[in-house]
């Protein structure tokens, strides 16, 4: 499965609150690049405007302005910084968009292209190009390019008269180096999936937290699902309907440590999540969950401000449905995704729970 990361600098707690020039400044003082695009700002004495991690010596608060767009900045008479270069992409932006064409280039490929291959169409070293994917995707080139062959084994194996043919339209050259992969690429047999996954188990177990109600399913590959509500019987219902042609389980004494294991981390999300995830979506959603995982605790971002670091910047509604369609509560963490003022916007398990753990990872 994708694992997509982003390049990210050091960001700075922050609130959900609505951007006041207050927060504005303390994101300008701590170049942070999670507020870029969200708004600019220009120096009096020198009269250029920047983006807010622009890393140029810091100006006195006094001769700083803020403005919501480059344009409303060279409206007020300010020209663009050299050294920040506000009125286009960021670095971040730039090498996001690079790496996002070369993995559209590995999804339509039919063979693994090559990691001198792919470093070529972008114009890199193959050093530099391994390096910069691995940290924008979270995988390297050739673990993302085995997963798309996974996907495209799902998609045949839905459609090919047999599994064998849907092994080799695949690109697999033999049926054993599929067989050998098949439990990672599928999360089951190849047989089981063309059953519409009947065969697979997913233990799961409900309990109380100080969110509420709270279920934690697992699949043989890792945790596949955390949900949250008022009524733990829905919860089950709402499992039932992720996974329906599923055999879910109830858990055990050993299964509720793990249920235990996670409300501690719902708890202290500081501490950090040590277990097996079974991620399961498309490869865009990969891209903005991973993105997603990489907000710290008491920081936030912009629906926009994700859009711009997966190299998609007028994705930004595509990015609200991704957070929508994440199964995995707070592991994901789609509550730290704000609108571009600051303020809250809707959460799968209510805007409540939103508010509840922004707050209480904003004192911690």
């Amino acid at each position: 499965m994708t694992r997509a990361k982003q390049i990210r600098g050091r960001q700075k707690p922050r609130s959900a609150e609505p951007l006041t020039d207050e927060n504005k400044w303390t994101a300008v003082a701590a170049r942070d690049k999670s507020h870029d695009g969200a708004f600019y700002y220009s120096v009096k004495t020198t009269g250029v405007y920047c983006r807010p991690s622009c890393p140029a010596r810091l100006a006195k608060r006094s001769n700083v302005r803020f403005h919501a767009t480059w344009s409303n900045a060279e409206q007020a008479g300010f020209r663009a910084c050299k050294r920040c270069k506000p009125k286009g992409p960021s670095l971040e932006q730039q090498q996001a968009a690079l790496i996002l064409q070369a993995c559209r280039g590995i999804e339509s490929a039919q063979d693994l292209p090559s990691l001198a291959t792919l470093a070529k169409a972008a114009g890199l070293s193959p050093f530099h190009f391994h390096r910069i994917f691995t940290a924008v995707v979270g995988v390297t080139p050739n673990a993302y390019a085995v997963a798309q062959r996974g996907k495209r084994v799902r998609g045949h194996l839905k459609t090919s008269r047999t599994v064998t043919q849907a092994i080799y339209d695949s690109g697999f050259n033999s049926s054993g180096r599929f067989y050998a992969a098949s439990g990672q690429l599928l999360g089951m047999t190849p047989q089981a999936y063309r059953a519409g996954g009947k065969e697979t188990l997913i233990h799961f177990a409900a309990a109380e937290c100080w969110l509420g109600s709270i279920l934690v399913a697992q699949s043989p590959f890792g945790v596949c699902a955390i949900l949250m509500g008022d009524d733990p019987g829905m919860l089950v219902r709402d499992l039932q309907d992720l996974f329906p042609m599923a055999k879910l389980i109830g858990g055990d004494k050993k299964f509720e440590k793990l249920v235990a294991k996670v409300i501690g981390f719902v708890e202290a999300p500081r501490k950090g999540l040590d277990l097996p995830l079974d991620i399961r979506g498309t490869a865009f959603q990969h891209r903005v969950w991973e993105a997603l995982r990489r907000i710290p605790p008491g920081s936030t971002a912009s629906y926009t401000g994700i859009a711009g670091q997966i190299g998609n910047p007028t994705a930004a509604r595509a990015v609200a449905r991704a957070c929508a369609a994440n199964a995995l509560a707070v592991v994901i963490p789609c509550h730290r995704v704000v609108r571009n003022d600051g303020s809250l916007s809707g959460y799968r398990w209510g805007i409540e729970r939103k508010r509840a753990l922004l707050d209480k990872e904003a004192k911690s």
